[in-house]
């Protein structure tokens, strides 16, 4: 199967107003990894990574456990910085940009965030805190329309209503909800999605997977990505794919032509079986 290579940038940056930078169809990139590489413990996680990410799209991210998909969102997110390589992110050059401002633009929603949310916290302050990039409601000031957003976002997600009860209190689906809902708060340029149903039973995850369907047909939601290794968690409404096996890029492109039962098969490193049916993708062993 052939891989789509990513456009190519449409010159230097000079011609676009502000921090857009667009690539050969006009479309704005929100996110351009050229090149990446990560090395931990001089183990590599991912090598030579080119990518892009433009405005409108909806990318799945599929690979095993150990392929680098959460190394290459966290480096999307900003918490890692690559080996080799470069990544902008919403126009700004990774090493050249104080991170700790552009995060605000990122939604980010991920198993490590959602470990480090105190249990007393309700879901509208998880939500809420989310304007300055804090977990606890205390370290900044918060205005009347901070909590009513905070709580516009949850309803619009599925969980209104839970405002008021501790993450404690909440069922996994119910803090992914509030999770998501976090990740809309600062009108974010990009959305990141690392596993969200990985915790869910099979109601929790139909039920997310139609959050980001809704999410995903927005024509108004910025850009996004979604990191998986189950074909069903795909939601209508995603565009693109990403597959990646042990840390390259094995095919990237529209999910119409580059997810097939071939592609899949040789990410997996097993005989599988994909269908199509009714907007859902669904996976078996050959």
């Amino acid at each position: 199967m052939a891989v789509e290579q990513p456009g190519s940038l449409s010159g230097p940056p000079g011609g676009v107003r502000g921090d857009e930078r667009t690539d050969s169809r006009g479309l704005t990139a929100a996110l351009v990894m050229d090149g990446v590489g990560f090395v931990r413990d001089r183990r590599p996680i991912l090598a030579d990574v080119c990518w892009q990410v433009a405005d409108g799209q909806r990318w799945v991210v599929l690979g095993a456990n150990g392929s680098g998909k959460t190394t290459l969102l966290r480096i999307a997110a900003l918490y890692e910085h690559p080996t080799t390589g470069t990544v902008e992110v919403l126009g700004r050059r990774l090493g050249q940009v104080d991170v700790r401002r552009l995060r605000h633009r990122v939604g980010f929603v991920s198993p490590s965030l959602a470990q480090m949310l105190r249990p007393h916290v309700r879901a509208a302050e998880v939500v809420m805190t989310a304007r300055h990039g804090a977990l606890e409601p205390w370290w900044h000031d918060y205005t009347d329309d901070d909590r009513e957003r905070a709580e516009g976002l949850l309803e619009q997600v599925g969980a209104g209503g839970l405002g008021d009860r501790t993450i404690a209190t909440l069922s996994s689906g119910e803090r992914q909800r509030v999770q998501l809902a976090r990740s809309l708060m600062t009108d974010p340029g990009l959305v990141l999605l690392d596993e969200p149903a990985s915790t869910l039973d099979l109601g929790g995850r139909e039920m997310l997977v139609g959050d980001l369907t809704r999410l995903a047909t927005d024509a108004s939601a910025p850009p996004l990505v979604l990191v998986t290794h189950r074909p069903e968690e795909i939601p209508e409404g995603f565009t693109h794919v990403l597959l990646l096996r042990e840390g390259r890029v094995l095919a990237q492109g529209p999910l119409a032509t580059e997810l097939t039962s071939e592609t899949l098969s040789a990410c997996f490193g097993l005989g599988l079986s994909l269908e199509h049916r009714n907007g859902r993708w669904y996976a078996h062993a050959r």
